[in-house]
């Protein structure tokens, strides 16, 4: 359940960091209120995961979810540049995600 807890955490800080760069330095009520929100679920779940996860893998592979999201995010979404070198460096995050998995 921790590690359900975890992934889901890292899946909604990618909606709030897609959120926070929508609420336009906190300017657009809707974004805003989808950030904290978001915020405050993704926290919920990483608190529920570091119960039974050590806190520096847990911390981890949530910081790697949520980056690699959103990275993917601004490349499906906003447009930004799908170079081999940045799509290499996300596999190296998913590799060092499943890495400290695997060995937990």
């Amino acid at each position: 359940m921790a590690w359900v807890a975890l992934i889901i955490a890292g899946l909604v800080e990618t909606v709030y960091a897609a959120a926070l760069e929508r609420s336009a330095t906190f300017t657009r009520l809707w974004p805003t209120l989808v950030f904290l929100a978001g915020v405050s679920v993704s926290m919920l779940g990483l608190a529920i995961a570091v119960r039974t996860i050590p806190i520096g893998t847990a911390y981890a592979v949530w910081v790697g979810i949520g980056a690699v999201g959103t990275a993917i995010y601004g490349i499906a979404v906003l447009d930004e540049p799908a170079t081999a070198a940045r799509l290499g460096c996300l596999l190296l995050i998913i590799a060092g995600v499943a890495g400290l998995k695997l060995l937990h």
